[in-house]
Formats: C-alpha cells, sequence, structure tokens
C-alpha cells in the first residue's frame, strides 16, 4: 500500500469542508507534528480514505461515504486550522 500526500484527496475534502483545505494546517494528537494538510500520508486502498501522520503513522482523518452522506472522523487531530 503505497501513501499518497493530501493534495491526492484535495477534491474530496473540498467537497467535505466546503473550502480548499490542503493548506489547513493540522497537528498530530499522538506526537504534535504540526503542517499543512497537504503534507499527511493518504490511504485510498480501504473503503474509505484513511489519513495518517506522516511523522508517527497515527491515524489523524477517516472519510466515509455512505450513500450520499459523507462520515468524517478526525479524532486524531489535535487541532486543525483553515487559514482563511
Amino acid at each position: 500500500m503505497d501513501a499518497l500526500d493530501g493534495n491526492a484527496i484535495a477534491g474530496t475534502l473540498a467537497e467535505v469542508f466546503g473550502t480548499e483545505m490542503t493548506t489547513a494546517v493540522v497537528s498530530c494528537g499522538a506526537c504534535g507534528r504540526t503542517g499543512p494538510m497537504a503534507e499527511v500520508s493518504v490511504y485510498l486502498d480501504g473503503p474509505g480514505v484513511v489519513v495518517r501522520c506522516r511523522s508517527c503513522s497515527n491515524l489523524l482523518v477517516v472519510i466515509v461515504r455512505r450513500r450520499e452522506l459523507a462520515c468524517v472522523d478526525l479524532t486524531g487531530l489535535a487541532s486543525l486550522t483553515i487559514a482563511g
């Protein structure tokens, strides 16, 4: 399973959050690494989108589509800051 960067899910993130998210700053809840969403590790091989910390592999975000609803789990993030 090869990891992509956060740019691979730019469209999905824009649909879910309604704005450009690859420049949003995320902080890992496990190791504290902070950086833009574009730098996370993304896996698309499962039934949904899995986003992990590039530093410690902590699970940051999971996005699963169920019919027309996007279910988003952000529990691995310590913070999410959207520039605006």
